[in-house]
């Protein structure tokens, strides 16, 4: 059975209005990233777990790619970041990350291999899906979850309050964010120095 985790604190040390931690990543396709490279535009860092029920409710659905292509066509920069280490059950190496974004129809601006955990140290990321929003002058607008439905029935993602669509729309509009803050739920990710999440665990409904 898989678990759902919860923070037992509004998503930890990186906080909403601080500039955003510096990192670099090669991708799935051997290109290096630096989080530098997109100054002046918007960043959304997504935290992937391909086994996770979760991950698949977006992903599988093909909701992930319709919602990765609607922000890249503002002009928004999508990274999803695999944390989890090699040997776990989670780990994907880039060719099968490469292949299961292609099967899924996702559409990511690119996915970057973090095997060690160092990204997702830097933003005390704390499960599949994790989300992070970054402004174009590399701050944190948004942290926590994708959305305020944490079930993995894809019946539920039209329904939901998605966190993430709501903090680019009100930031583009100039707007403050109403809500910056949530807790991230999911599955934990497998680091490689253990396992984040340190809050219960909830089991998940029964689909």
């Amino acid at each position: 059975m898989q678990l759902l985790v919860t923070s037992s604190t509004s998503a930890g040390v990186v906080k909403v209005g601080q500039p955003a931690p510096a990192f670099t990543g090669t991708d799935t396709n051997g290109q290096v990233h630096n989080l530098s490279d997109y100054k002046g535009k918007y960043v959304v860092l997504e935290w992937h777990g391909w086994h996770c029920p979760w991950t698949m409710k977006y992903y599988n659905s093909g909701a992930m790619g319709t919602l990765q292509r609607q922000w890249e066509a503002k002009g928004v920069v999508w990274l999803t970041i695999l944390s989890d280490r090699p040997g776990s059950g989670s780990f994907r190496t880039a060719e099968s990350e490469n292949t299961y974004l292609k099967q899924t129809n996702s559409a990511p601006t690119a996915a970057i291999l973090d095997p060690d955990g160092t990204i997702g140290h830097l933003y005390n990321a704390q499960s599949t899906l994790h989300m992070i929003v970054v402004s174009p002058e590399g701050k944190i607008l948004y942290n926590g979850a994708i959305d305020d439905h944490p079930t993995y029935d894809p019946a539920d993602i039209p329904k939901s309050q998605n966190y993430v669509s709501e903090a680019l729309t009100e930031s583009m509009a100039g707007k403050p964010i109403k809500t910056a803050t949530t807790h991230p739920y999911g599955c934990w990710i497998r680091y490689k120095d253990g396992v984040a999440g340190s809050a219960l665990p909830l089991v998940a409904p029964s689909q």
